[in-house]
């Protein structure tokens, strides 16, 4: 269910509403918001706060009901720690801690004041923006493979209305697209593999061409990659009983400008083919197409903002399995560019199919080349779940990528693609290797992809630590959409 969002037009104490949420710092110091309604109710809140009931401690929160002189018939508090380390990062995460706690109760739509509380660096435009993402991804349910349910449930919480300075309704319209791009790539990284299929991500991105006006579709098919040459992608293709598509999206906003380019590893399920990936853990391997979901998103929120840009967003969508027809170890593959690889190790095709991707993005000349992609365990071992990894030759546009992540609160890091680390990559019997060896994995696979883009301002983000949550009920989270949407409006600015 997708959450409506709104502006408050009415004063905290006044708002007609299911919940009001306000927010108490833990130095016993209310805000702006939380005054009013502790003044409207009597002093209520600071007799709680007294007496320790409300603690303002970061992560806690009380709800309370029927306070006299308060229209709404609930009252949020949420705990917002010491104000002198409240910041982004914790202003997020009371939002969705907020979002949590009324999704809990028997409640369709809240009031939210905690986008007047102050945030050093941050404006209103960017609390109300971050709310409502950190809202709607609290809010989230996967239903698509469960059992439906003989009766209906209760509706439940769909609605949200931010109290902010100023006019706000641009920073809503661009949470409402944004959040949109956010399901989008979660729902299509939470479907099994066995229904999220190179097929099926076809069918879905020519849904979305239908869906909005400017938008058009192309998919190739295994025959007209093999007439472009594309024997690198087919080589890990050729195991499955799926066959390949690249998906070709185009947004044409700008004119006669030359065109940003995504480009997404699609990999809808990775079972590491002859060099087949130990059980334990295997099913999480149908996330390994995070990149191209990430980038489908993107693109669905830059369409739904209207961007003033042309964008292509090119999504590589193969399976890796093992079969009598699998490629394998010791194999020599073509890419589209010439270039020949040696196959290492079969679990490494990520590469392997960007490769090609990025080869044919380039025919439409573009201002910038990025690929997203779950790429490397690598990634995971050296930064973990928090930044995606970030490598490119271009100052400039690494320092775009990075200042787009930390407004949109979705971090990369940037590792080096020094020159010093192509060695590597040598081979006796092709142009490289598909990989470099053990030590410094997540580099050596940007330097494989730093051959096929040469003369382009180029970045790479490898999100195998963040396009998804381990663990058995782990889920999809959609990044790096908010960093790539964040990244294209700077543009636009």
């Amino acid at each position: 269910m997708t959450i409506q969002f709104s502006l408050v037009g009415s004063t905290p104490e006044t708002a007609a509403t299911a919940v009001v949420v306000v927010g108490v710092y833990e130095e016993k110091m209310l805000t702006g918001a939380a005054a009013r309604i502790d003044d409207a109710s009597g002093g209520v809140l600071r007799r709680l706060i007294d007496s320790g009931d409300i603690s303002g401690r970061l992560g806690t929160s009380n709800v309370l009901f029927g306070l006299p002189g308060v229209a709404a018939a609930r009252v949020l508090v949420m705990g917002l720690g010491e104000q002198k380390k409240f910041d982004a990062l914790r202003f997020q995460r009371v939002a969705s801690d907020a979002a949590k706690a009324v999704k809990s109760l028997p409640v369709t739509g809240a009031a939210s004041y905690l986008t007047e509380v102050d945030v050093p660096g941050r404006d209103a435009a960017w609390r109300v923006r971050t709310a409502a993402l950190a809202t709607d991804y609290a809010a989230y349910r996967y239903t698509a493979t469960f059992k439906a349910k003989e009766k209906p449930a209760p509706e439940g919480f769909n609605a949200i209305a931010f109290a902010a300075p100023g006019e706000q309704q641009k920073a809503v319209d661009v949470a409402t697209a944004v959040a949109a791009g956010v399901r989008c790539a979660r729902e299509l990284g939470n479907l099994p593999p066995n229904i999220c299929n190179p097929a099926y991500i076809a069918d879905e991105a020519r849904k979305i061409a239908e869906q909005h006006t400017g938008v058009s579709c192309e998919v190739l098919e295994r025959d007209q990659m093999r007439e472009l040459g594309m024997g690198s992608l087919l080589g890990v293709a050729q195991g499955s009983a799926n066959p390949p598509k690249l998906i070709v999206l185009r947004w044409n906003g700008g004119g006669d400008a030359r065109p940003f380019v995504f480009v997404g590893k699609g990999i809808t399920f990775d079972s590491g083919g002859i060099s087949l990936k130990p059980g334990a853990g295997m099913e999480e391997m149908k996330f390994d197409m995070g990149g191209a979901a990430g980038v489908l998103g993107a693109f669905v929120a830059a369409v739904k903002l209207q961007l003033p840009l042309n964008l292509v967003c090119i999504v590589a969508a193969v399976e890796n399995m093992p079969d009598g027809n699998s490629y394998r170890p010791g194999d020599v593959l073509t890419s589209m560019s010439g270039l020949t690889i040696e196959v290492l190790n079969t679990d490494a095709e990520g590469r392997l199919i960007l490769c090609d991707a990025l080869t044919y993005a380039q025919r439409f000349q573009p201002q910038a080349l990025i690929d997203a992609a779950t790429l490397t365990g690598a990634c995971v071992v050296a930064l973990g779940k928090h930044p995606s990894g970030l490598m490119s030759k271009d100052d400039e546009l690494a320092q775009q990528l990075l200042d787009a992540g930390n407004a949109a609160l979705d971090r990369a890091w940037r590792l080096p693609l020094w020159d010093d680390y192509q060695s590597q990559l040598e081979s006796g019997f092709a142009d490289m290797a598909n990989i470099g060896g053990k030590n410094a994995g997540a580099i050596t696979a940007a330097c494989f992809l730093s051959r096929f883009t040469e003369g382009v301002r180029w970045a790479h983000l490898d999100v195998a630590g963040t396009a998804w949550d381990e663990g058995r009920k782990g889920m999809a989270t959609g990044r790096p959409v908010p960093l790539l949407v964040q990244y294209l409006m700077d543009r636009c600015a």
